[in-house]
């Protein structure tokens, strides 16, 4: 509560956190739009692999050409001004940065710039979810030994999630379940790039207008999205993922404390303190009324008669027993708000969110019967999509997590649902992404 004062200190001594972005998509620019207004802060450098994107993107989100055009992170430094560039390791190595953000998508480039983060000394901003689940635990466990902090991104929803579970359980409340809210029918599984617009309304001409990539949209609608996302709150908030991952549950927002309970007192959850994601449509795809499908939510219990009583004094939405309530956010908005994650690393040294555990996986799961021979394309792709699984299950089947399954040629055929595990694959062990996250499941196990 008290992140804009320090902001305003740090403006007035001229020391603004410093700050470099890596990767000008979507969610970097929308941290652009906003960054430059935020006092105490400075855009040291943006980097895109893709030729003159980093400065497209700032002036795109109203950067004047004036603020961007210093010839690279030391002449940024001097100046004040921001250098949009392609090389992300000089801006990490660079003077003065206090916090890195990855916002590339690729949980393997995620990883390398983590590391190279915390040898320099860097906090870290992982707005790359996938990377998160792939390594998370791990990277947390790095960063700690560096003496700096790795944090999810706030505005993004599993941040915004562990924030509402962190103050129920901060005021004393049990946490029942916690999670989203998305579109979904059980036949956007088999969703592929080629299919995906179909399920949005919108014409290829229009996405491809819009600069929308099929791939990346896909992710969101075929599952894959909400069960990393779903890890990542599993493994940040030491919630248990149910048996069957997610059943994506219809459910209006008045209907969260009484859908998302326990199955013995008339809910669908197999146990108390676990993750779900709702649908804002029936899964035959009727509109769900009063939906949450751009929000997030935390389910949680009255611990006595007292407490229970006072759930009914102050309005609050209860189930038919009075012990569950619910609390949900409609909205976020992702880069738009991701400047508390780097205010809070730098200026109070505490992340917004952080994999301490490991909880959940995400499986490679066949979309459709995949033969021997066939190459692997990863998230929101034509192959596979991900599920949630619990982490010990995942490590005791030997499942292909989804964050490696790009890329990977089959060695045998997979049927349509099935896990797709390391036996299943030719893979490099030497791989410096597979080698750390075999550390990882090492270190967890």
């Amino acid at each position: 509560m008290n992140l804009y004062r320090l902001l305003r200190e740090a403006d007035e001594a001229v020391k603004p956190v410093r700050v470099g972005l890596i990767g000008a998509g979507k969610f970097g620019s929308m941290f652009l739009a906003q960054c430059r207004r935020t006092p105490g802060m400075h855009l040291l450098g943006v980097i895109d692999m893709a030729e003159g994107r980093a400065a497209e993107s700032c002036r795109h989100t109203g950067w004047p050409d004036a603020q961007i055009d210093a010839r690279d992170a030391a002449d940024a430094l001097k100046t004040g001004k921001t250098w949009c560039g392609q090389d992300a390791m000089a801006l990490i190595a660079a003077d003065g940065l206090d916090v890195v953000i990855d916002a590339t998508g690729n949980p393997a480039v995620g990883i390398r710039h983590a590391l190279a983060a915390f040898k320099h000394k860097r906090h870290v901003v992982m707005v790359n979810v996938e990377a998160d689940v792939l390594a998370g635990p791990l990277l947390a466990r790095r960063a700690k030994e560096a003496g700096v902090v790795y944090s999810m991104a706030y505005g993004d929803q599993p941040a915004l999630i562990s924030e509402q579970v962190d103050w129920a359980r901060a005021i004393g409340l049990e946490v029942v379940c916690a999670g989203k809210g998305t579109k979904y029918r059980p036949v956007y599984h088999r969703s592929t790039p080629d299919t995906v617009w179909d399920h949005y309304g919108l014409t290829p001409e229009r996405a491809k207008a819009s600069g929308m990539n099929p791939q990346m949209f896909n992710s969101f609608l075929d599952g894959t999205k909400s069960a990393i996302e779903m890890a990542a709150v599993s493994n940040a908030c030491g919630l248990t993922p149910q048996s069957h991952g997610l059943r994506f549950p219809p459910a209006a927002v008045e209907e969260l404390c009484s859908i998302l309970r326990p199955h013995n007192v008339g809910g669908i959850l197999e146990h108390e303190g676990t993750v779900e994601v709702v649908s804002c449509e029936t899964h035959d795809g009727v509109p769900v009324p009063n939906d949450l499908r751009w929000g997030t939510y935390v389910t949680f219990k009255a611990p006595d008669e007292y407490v229970r009583n006072c759930f009914s004094d102050y309005g609050l939405v209860v189930d038919d027993t009075g012990d569950y309530g619910a609390l949900w956010r409609p909205y976020h908005l992702i880069g738009l708000e991701l400047g508390i994650s780097v205010a809070s690393v730098a200026l109070r040294g505490e992340a917004t969110g952080e994999s301490l555990d490991f909880r959940g996986d995400v499986a490679a799961t066949a979309k459709r019967k995949l033969k021997a021979g066939e190459m692997l394309d990863g998230e929101g792709g034509f192959t596979v999509y991900g599920k949630l699984m619990r982490a010990d299950e995942s490590l005791k089947a030997g499942v292909l997590p989804l964050g490696l399954a790009h890329g990977m040629k089959l060695k045998r055929d997979i049927p349509q649902d099935g896990f797709v595990t390391w036996d299943d694959v030719d893979f490099d062990a030497k791989d410096p992404t597979v080698a750390f996250r075999r550390e990882m499941e090492t270190a967890f196990r």
